[in-house]
């Protein structure tokens, strides 16, 4: 078969254009091979090479900054005349034969997690894990799984989705036990790949069933696949019910809600964050929980845009969708962040309780995504920034104390405002910002949230759909009494801190301070500032995550396009 030069240009100029919008991904790729081949040479393989992953991570995001602002192709790069920001649009663009989308949500998600990258592999560089001898491994395990998780928020297609949710994981598995002498660690890491292999099966087994109903994996067409399920269903349905389509969505939401730690898939978290080190737990934490909401929403809001064969959503369409994932997704989050706040009460090792803390946090991140609105993809844009900065601190401070006492246990805190006034002061931020008091980051995040959950349950209720709008109404007040019911932990451990005195001072001696390192100071305390910047100037972030969330369908209400007498009633 003879292929026109005509074509094998247009081949050639679409690819480049593919690996332009790439390169953030090209450059971790670089990095990592790099990295590898940095091994075989003896000098630079007794370097840390954490530092060379640092460089790189760095680079992957400038360009993505970059493209944030209009920069993306060549000839943006030579005109700035043609450049267009991303943050000021919302075009879609499908790259490698749309097996990946590249629009303002990719851009958001890839600034996200190389931002939280480099600052974790900052943190290493801080506390000595790993040692210059295993920084190879590290670093390639670290930039591998930001990879697969970046990947994670641009998925087009099933079979990308269960790919890059692998890549995300295995790396995940081996730096969960990272400490190889360290039998908690190892243990961990078995936990880790034995729930991991469980849900990616089930998370497969649901891909399968969908792309086998509908004949394609890619996500528009099977909107549009269920957008004929629904035009099938009898007249005067509220929900159309197939067998096939309940059990593939519900299995891909299970593979899903293991990668956000969402109640009752669980187990793995407290587990593996107690056995891991403190630096990958943070890690963990923070990313992997921020790509597994990325691409829940990507796979939520492709399928509520159902409508005409241009992705136009129908209102009758996107309600159907609405009474299917909105109570599923709701369940999840009151569950989830009930059990989170409740397991973390009788916890006495300090990252098992952060682990639980992380549970509660993705329940209130999904009630924002509960919502199915483009506000509320953006509050959780907005709640994850805020998170990475509290979240990341909590755990470097763990980290630092650990290499000072050796213990990571509650009961070693006691009077720590003695020893080491600076850790204290930081750890007690961090942690009053978990909670959620002003005027701190994590009091904005959940203000977000819980202004969007009113402001959907308002809407619903206009529009006579009142069981969306009490499950709105509920998921606010569950969200408001677990902010109450946290407070008693996280106090619990600045108490303990601050006011518990420790045995050298109840014995009328002067308790030795704690010899912290500047870096290790200035590291907890830039986190700490920006929690504050992040509180109080709240504009730019929102701002930024609008943009980010413009990618996503409105919900097509009948503003114009439609009269009051087209909804549904219920």
């Amino acid at each position: 078969m003879h292929i026109s030069d005509q074509s094998i240009e247009f081949f050639q100029t679409r690819l480049m254009q593919d690996l332009m919008l790439f390169l953030p991904e090209l450059f971790l790729c670089l990095a990592i091979v790099l990295i590898l081949i940095s091994r075989l040479i003896s000098n630079v393989d007794r370097s840390h090479l954490c530092m060379m992953a640092l460089a790189f991570t760095i680079g992957a995001l400038v360009v993505s900054v970059c493209q944030w602002s209009g920069v993306s192709t060549w000839e943006q790069i030579a005109n700035p005349a043609a450049r267009q920001p991303w943050a000021g649009n919302s075009n879609q663009q499908g790259i490698f034969s749309g097996l990946l989308i590249y629009d303002n949500f990719t851009l958001f998600m890839r600034i996200f997690l190389l931002s939280f990258t480099a600052l974790v592999l900052v943190l290493s560089l801080l506390t000595g894990i790993p040692q210059p001898e295993e920084s190879a491994d590290f670093s390639c395990l670290l930039l591998g799984a930001t990879l697969g998780m970046m990947l994670m928020a641009s998925a087009n297609h099933l079979l990308m989705v269960f790919i890059a949710v692998e890549m995300a994981s295995v790396p995940s598995y081996a730096l969960a036990g990272f400490l190889k002498t360290n039998r908690a660690s190892s243990e961990a890491s078995l936990k880790y790949v034995v729930y991991g292999g469980g849900a990616a099966g089930v998370m497969l087994y649901g891909i399968s069933l969908i792309a086998g109903k509908f004949g394609t994996g890619y996500l528009p067409d099977v909107a549009k696949g269920f957008f004929v399920v629904l035009q099938n269903a009898s007249p005067g349905a509220v929900t159309a019910f197939d067998p096939i389509l309940f059990l593939g969505t519900l299995f891909v939401l299970v593979g899903l809600a293991f990668k956000i730690s969402a109640v009752p898939f669980h187990f793995w978290c407290p587990d593996v964050f107690e056995g891991a080190a403190a630096e990958v737990a943070a890690f963990l934490s923070v990313a992997s929980k921020g790509a597994a909401l990325a691409l829940l929403a990507r796979f939520s809001f492709v399928l509520a845009s159902i409508g005409d064969p241009n992705m136009q959503p129908s209102l009758v369409a996107w309600l159907e969708t609405a009474y299917f994932l909105v109570p599923a997704i709701a369940l999840f989050a009151a569950v989830t962040t009930t059990f989170g706040n409740l397991a973390a009460f009788a916890q006495t090792n300090m990252k098992r309780l952060l682990a639980y803390s992380t549970i509660a946090h993705a329940g209130f991140m999904l009630m924002g995504l509960a919502t199915l609105s483009r506000d509320g993809a953006s509050a959780v844009l907005f709640y994850l920034v805020a998170y990475l900065f509290t979240n990341l601190g909590a755990f470097a401070v763990v980290a630092f104390l650990r290499n000072q006492t050796g213990s990571e246990e509650i009961a070693s805190y006691r009077g720590l405002i003695y020893r080491s006034p600076m850790m204290t002061v930081t750890l007690s931020i961090f942690l009053v910002s978990l909670l959620g008091i002003p005027p701190l980051a994590g009091f904005a995040a959940k203000f977000q949230v819980f202004r969007v959950l009113f402001d959907a349950g308002q809407l619903y209720t206009a529009q006579q759909q009142s069981t969306l709008g009490f499950t709105m109404y509920s998921l606010l007040v569950i969200g408001a009494l677990n902010t109450v019911i946290s407070a008693f932990y996280y106090l619990k451990v600045v108490r303990t801190m601050i006011l518990d005195k420790p045995v050298e001072v109840i014995e009328g001696e002067e308790p030795e301070p704690y010899s912290t390192p500047a870096m290790d100071s200035l590291y907890a305390f830039v986190l700490s500032a920006l929690i504050f910047v992040v509180g109080i100037l709240w504009n730019p972030l929102i701002q930024a995550s609008d943009a980010g969330a413009s990618s996503f369908k409105q919900i097509p209400w009948p503003v114009a396009t439609a009269s009051r007498a087209d909804i549904p009633p219920q």
